[in-house]
């Protein structure tokens, strides 16, 4: 424990990332000889160097290089294969592990405000790997049905059919996997439980309106002046609405939940509940007890990153 570890955000640009500032404060909180930092590469050469050379105990990986770093994992765990994408790396021993904790910071904050997801409809926008990471973390809570919706009906349908055929493969294949906490279910009866389904904006009108909890996963909002991805006439206040997206002023659609009297939520307590699911990760790979509970660590790091309201 006494040598100094060192852990990184990779992508570019990153200047902007509350990583180390939410890292950091835990690791001096708990007494850990460990250093998060930038790695801000432009190129997907250096990147692809950084991550070859493995001189690091972890990395979170962000927009451009998360690919990259599905690729160069050894071993990749449930989650980052089902997402068919990794956002954190692992080196244990010189082997790399990739996870995608996504969907636990997004089911694991809501959760926090209060939602549960035991029986509950839930509608997922987006067809990538951060969609599937919390369409899964939805199923392992309990939801009854997710619908996982684009642009693109006959996309979704080939992405969610992907998904439901490796999670199939997976469920039959393993040892079953017990539930990550109370309340959820086990990897293989969350698959036997939930109903998946599928469709377009266009036509997946009555699963939005009827849905209990919808999720954005998709980049809109990032730019100024971007719509909503479906038509927020739909919404009701009985919903729940995330966004993931965060630190780009208020979203079309989380303006247009907010008005409608739903319970809206940026993407910045997911962040940090991702945070939170990483060090744990991390700590467990590393053979490191925190003994920190998942609020502790949340407000720590909620704090740190100046996310007051959280």
């Amino acid at each position: 424990m006494s040598a100094q570890k060192n852990l990184y955000i990779l992508g570019h640009p990153i200047a902007h990332s509350k990583s180390p500032a939410m890292y950091n404060a835990v690791y001096a909180r708990l007494g850990l000889p460990w250093r998060y930092g930038f790695a801000d590469l432009p190129t997907p050469e250096e990147a692809e160097a950084f991550l070859s050379a493995r001189d690091f105990l972890s990395v979170n990986v962000t927009t451009p290089y998360k690919p990259a770093a599905f690729e160069a994992a050894d071993v990749r765990a449930a989650s980052a294969q089902l997402a068919r994408g990794a956002n954190v790396l692992v080196n244990k021993g010189g082997t790399l592990i990739a996870y995608n904790v996504d969907g636990q910071g997004c089911v694991g904050y809501l959760e926090r405000t209060g939602v549960r997801f035991s029986g509950k409809h839930v509608v997922v926008c987006g067809t990538g790997p951060t969609a599937l990471a919390i369409l899964h973390a939805a199923a392992q809570a309990g939801a009854d049905e997710v619908v996982l919706v684009g642009r693109d009906k006959e996309r979704a349908s080939g992405v969610l059919r992907a998904y439901a055929d490796a999670y199939r493969k997976l469920a039959e294949a393993t040892v079953d996997l017990p539930a990550p906490q109370e309340h959820h279910l086990s990897f293989r009866a969350a698959y036997e439980h939930v109903s998946l389904k599928f469709g377009s904006y266009a036509t997946s009108t009555q699963a939005i309106a009827a849905a209990d909890v919808i999720i954005d996963a998709t980049p809109l909002g990032m730019h100024a002046g971007d719509p909503a991805p479906f038509d927020t006439g739909l919404l009701s206040a009985r919903q729940v609405v995330l966004d993931v997206v965060y630190g780009h002023g208020t979203t079309a659609l989380v303006a247009a939940a907010r008005a409608a009297g739903c319970a809206a939520h940026d993407g910045a307590g997911m962040l940090v509940a991702q945070a939170v699911a990483t060090f744990n990760i991390v700590c467990e790979v590393a053979g490191v007890d925190a003994a920190c509970g998942f609020d502790e660590l949340f407000d720590v790091m909620a704090d740190a990153a100046g996310f007051d309201a959280l």
